[in-house]
């Protein structure tokens, strides 16, 4: 083989940092784009002295690049140590008074190193660097490609962890309807004076039980409702409903105890409201919630308000009450299941914490958004709108 073919061979191929084109490690400049690789690294290392780096035109770190030169000529054998001190000693000298300079220059003005040794060099550099940078961006992305793999993974294995939370739920729930009905029963008949008669405090008595029945089987049909919308989602019964007739209800439903909270119920709906297709039974029960909530939270003497207007998208509804309020950065927790914004064993307000997580599936079933607004001690608001075509859907 020819000693010219030979060299040739024994050069190692780089890619240049610009196009990424194959190019000797000797070459100065590429052969591609015609950029010239000295000058480029001196502009970076200009751009880094005068403390603009974002200027330069790759992205570089004074670890790897222009500090190192000097270290690197060393190892090369260009110069001696003794040398690189004197050129060091001097550059400090200069940037006392204010002027940046060069290693590379410096080198060159005490003669320790000529021109085409030092741009060699400095190619050399850029060579080394970008290997490295490419060697970075290779393990960067193995990292990245392991962590979304771990994490489609954890994500995995909390969908199963919720499918058997909401299964065990579910199962527990049906397994305690059964003796609550026959408690529930037999605490009826005592009240209604089936089983015998009853002193006044036992009349109290079973009255208190009788509430507290009725309060735990809630409890119990909203984790049976909620675990079977999160394992099959929500199935709306659409028909056409009087708006008017469907408010009332829930306000029946919600005087009694309004008016043993101190609190009054207001009703203010617009004139020639249009029966809307929607699922009665859930929506009711969604509006109750939140007339319910508003009762709860709200003190003695307050108000809670129920108002439905007529807008472009469809029916507007909304529910106020003059309450405690809720704090701004914590106004999503309370759509999430199972959690009360005072978790305290002494919190004052009751609750499995699933009314509002219910509504917010039932108005999206309906395809509203539920949003609410709150001042601490001023009340809150909630309200959502349902397409007048929802039942076309």
């Amino acid at each position: 083989m020819p000693k010219s073919s030979q060299q040739t061979s024994n050069i190692q191929l780089i890619l240049c940092p610009q196009c990424e084109h194959p190019l000797p490690g000797d070459a100065r400049a590429c052969p591609n784009c015609g950029i010239d690789l000295a000058l480029l690294s001196l502009l970076g290392e200009k751009a880094y002295l005068n403390g603009s780096p974002k200027y330069a035109p790759m992205d570089t770190t004074p670890q790897w690049l222009v500090p190192r030169i000097g270290d690197f000529l060393i190892k090369q054998g260009e110069v001696t140590e003794e040398q690189l001190k004197m050129a060091l000693a001097r550059q400090k000298e200069a940037a006392e008074s204010g002027e940046h300079v060069l290693l590379g220059q410096t080198l060159l003005e005490l003669g320790y190193l000529e021109r085409e040794i030092l741009d060699r060099a400095i190619t050399q550099q850029i060579v080394e660097l970008h290997a490295a940078l490419q060697e970075s961006n290779r393990t960067l992305q193995q990292r990245v490609t392991e962590r979304t793999k771990e994490l489609r993974h954890a994500l995995e294995r909390l969908t199963e962890i919720n499918q058997i939370k909401a299964n065990l739920i579910s199962n527990i729930s049906h397994e305690l309807r059964t003796p609550l009905a026959h408690i529930k029963g037999y605490v009826e008949l005592f009240v209604d004076g089936q089983l015998g008669d009853l002193t006044e405090e036992q009349s109290e008595a079973m009255q208190v039980t009788l509430r507290a029945t009725n309060r735990l089987g809630g409890l119990i049909e909203d984790l049976i409702e909620f675990s079977t919308a999160s394992r099959e989602g929500i199935t709306l019964h659409l028909q056409p409903v009087s708006i008017p007739e469907l408010i009332d209800g829930v306000l029946n439903r919600s005087t009694e105890k309004a008016k043993k909270a101190g609190v009054t119920l207001e009703a203010k709906l617009a004139n020639d409201l249009p029966d809307l297709q929607v699922d009665p039974e859930r929506l009711s029960w969604a509006i109750f919630q939140l007339v319910d909530n508003g009762v709860k939270f709200t003190p003695d003497g307050g108000k809670v308000n129920i108002q439905v207007g007529i807008e472009e998208m469809g029916i507007h509804f909304v529910v106020s009450d003059t309450g405690i309020g809720i704090p701004a950065d914590r106004i999503q927790e309370i759509f999430e299941p199972f959690h009360q914004l005072d978790g305290s064993p002494t919190r004052r307000y009751g609750g499995a914490g699933l009314g509002l997580a219910l509504v917010e599936i039932i108005v999206d079933a309906h395809g509203a958004k539920l949003s609410v607004e709150s001042q601490e001690g001023q009340g809150t608001k909630f309200e959502f709108t349902i397409p007048s075509a929802s039942g076309n859907k």
